[in-house]
């Protein structure tokens, strides 16, 4: 198992619009940055491009929020169009205070305010305000990218898209996986050795989070500008996976 791991973040990236073709923004940026791939090399792409590019935007002005969602505004104190939003993109709320909605999103894991999400957007008029969705599908965004980097350099890479979430207990958020191709999403080492010839019972490793985590701190949260980041050296089998892998069902959740 190799001993190094190789993060490099895209410097300089462009701003992403509706309809670009991001694997052909990327190629041109890692050729700008001097990268050359390798097979075997792992693409980490934040969230928000990817939903800039599919047009995830949609306009606060267009949402006309139901009964429901008023009925969360005084426990939340959040913009009734948000929480409409918030509802649309949901399975089922599970917690909420002010300022907080803790739902189960519709692609299966749970988030804060459904990923929604209004920073680092480029407002076209200060009195009617846009928000941006997750991706429809971050797992076919990641394999459609995945496919159109290979037409292109004829390298076998994985491709991670990832968001910034928070955790229970803890406090901070963290970069974490919502689509992946090309790659397992968790490592499981169940019958594997350790250092003394133990056999583990129940290790399985999140293998997608820990690199997420990784590039986010690459990434910044702020105005780094750096939704980008390359990974070379990744110790382990690449294999096939998707988030359904990672994602822990409801009855084995011990905290729902």
């Amino acid at each position: 198992m190799s001993s190094e791991l190789y993060l490099k973040a895209l410097e300089g990236f462009p701003e992403v619009n509706i309809g670009d073709d991001l694997s052909s923004v990327i190629s041109n940026e890692c050729a700008r940055n001097n990268w050359v791939w390798e097979d075997g090399d792992i693409l980490i792409i934040a969230q928000k491009i990817v939903s800039k590019a599919e047009n995830r935007y949609v306009k606060l002005s267009d949402i006309h929020p139901s009964e429901k969602a008023l009925n969360y505004v005084l426990q939340t104190g959040k913009d009734p169009r948000v929480i409409e939003l918030i509802l649309s993109e949901s399975n089922k709320v599970l917690r909420t205070r002010k300022g907080l909605m803790v739902v189960e999103h519709k692609l299966g894991f749970i988030c804060a305010n459904a990923g929604i999400d209004q920073s680092n957007i480029k407002q076209k008029n200060e009195n009617d305000i846009s928000v941006l969705l997750l991706p429809k599908n971050p797992d076919q965004s990641a394999n459609e990218i995945r496919k159109k980097i290979k037409d292109q350099t004829g390298k076998s890479i994985a491709v991670l898209i990832i968001d910034s979430h928070g955790r229970p207990w803890r406090r901070g958020v963290v970069g974490i996986t919502i689509g992946l191709s090309g790659i397992q999403g968790v490592l499981d080492r169940r019958g594997h050795s350790d250092l003394y010839g133990y056999r583990l019972q129940v290790t399985e490793i999140g293998t997608c989070d820990e690199l997420a985590a990784a590039a986010s701190i690459l990434m910044g949260q702020a105005a780094e500008g750096k939704p980008v980041v390359l990974v070379r050296g990744y110790p382990y089998s690449m294999g096939e996976g998707s988030i359904s892998d990672v994602i822990r069902p409801e009855n084995e959740d011990l905290f729902r």
